[in-house]
């Protein structure tokens, strides 16, 4: 079968860890008889340096007429103006806008082998196998009205929190039909108490809830649930929340598995073009050292065989050998080894 993938590798530690992606991508099509055709495009800072615009219409275009994408990670202090015009976040919003990916899966399973390098007690990571549903496209980082202005003599800022009742029943139906197939269940994290987007999201998820008794339900307060991460995450199933505490509870929840540098997402929306990127940034500090973990750049290739190529063994084969690999004590500095990024691919391609 043939795909073409446009690679974001990005800033910082992104080039590195998508290379190794790629040797991964390029051994599953050797031994599973698949082409795979790669283009690379600027995205985040570097776009803005050359360009001048941290995501440019041409690599919108190119990403949209690709069966998938894989970004590595954007941002650094060299971009980090608060007064800039344009900033390398902004491209990552609108390449998710242009995408119309909605959803973002990010699982948080905690490898047996690398309990230690959680600061939690080894007892509360028992058998915590977690998938955040994140929505994407809404909320506070999408709202209108945004921006700075002066009023009554005084410097104001105005973010506004806007969710529309399809943004959510969309989502929130993605999370019941995965959850469907593992543990039925699913926690509805919101803010109802407080907030009145929060209190519509409630409204739809009882309503598909109601639509779907074969999964038991059930509602969370953010502020419960972030607690709740921590004292005991093992409860947790597929947890569905909106855009912002999505972002906060994911990167909380990554302390888990030991480092973010293990953890893969996927975001996702109504075509099968799926966005593919590890959750962690652009850790400018230990760019060009080559010893970033690319693990969750890797296991994001495996979501993307399965959720957007539908090619299961191929993304199970992947995530097998990431198991056999951490399992033999292959590690990375950021979860106690020396191994360079270079040298963690070659273990995970060896046992491919």
């Amino acid at each position: 079968m043939k795909f073409k993938i446009t690679l974001l590798p990005g800033d910082g530690i992104g080039p590195e860890v998508v290379a190794e992606a790629v040797r991964v991508l390029e051994t599953i099509a050797s031994k599973y008889k698949h082409s795979f055709q790669f283009q690379e495009r600027l995205m985040g800072g570097c776009s803005i340096d050359k360009y001048g615009s941290s995501l440019t219409d041409e690599t919108l275009a190119d990403c949209q007429a690709s069966d998938s994408v894989l970004l590595g990670a954007v941002g650094g202090p060299k971009w980090d103006d608060p007064k800039a015009k344009d900033r390398p976040e902004r491209g990552l919003l609108a390449l998710r806008k242009g995408l119309g990916v909605f959803a973002n899966l990010r699982p948080v399973k905690v490898h047996p082998a690398l309990m230690e390098w959680s600061p939690l007690k080894p007892e509360k990571l028992q058998g915590v196998d977690i998938l955040v549903v994140r929505e994407l496209t809404g909320g506070l980082y999408f709202g209108f009205p945004k921006g700075r202005d002066i009023k009554d003599g005084r410097e104001r800022a105005v973010d506004t929190l806007e969710y529309y009742d399809y943004e959510v029943k969309r989502v929130m139906e993605l999370a019941f039909n995965l959850a469907r197939g593992r543990k039925k269940k699913v926690t509805s994290v919101d803010k109802a108490n407080v907030l009145e987007s929060s209190r519509l999201w409630r409204q739809i998820a009882v309503k598909v809830g109601e639509a779907n008794k074969d999964i038991e339900l059930e509602h969370m307060l953010v502020d419960t649930a972030s607690m709740r991460l921590i004292t005991g995450p093992a409860w947790m199933d597929v947890v569905v929340t909106e855009n912002m505490f999505g972002d906060i509870l994911t990167d909380e929840a990554s302390v888990l598995a030991g480092s973010m540098g293990m953890l893969p997402s996927a975001s996702l929306g109504e075509s099968t073009i799926g966005l593919y990127e590890p959750i962690h940034g652009s850790a400018p500090d230990i760019a060009g050292k080559g010893i970033a973990n690319p693990t969750g750049t890797i296991l994001s290739t495996a979501m993307m065989l399965r959720h957007s190529f539908k090619l299961e063994t191929e993304a199970a084969a992947i995530e097998k050998a990431v198991d056999e690999t951490v399992t033999a004590g292959a590690r990375t500095a950021d979860i106690g080894g020396k191994l360079t990024t270079r040298q963690m691919a070659d273990e995970i391609i060896q046992r491919l």
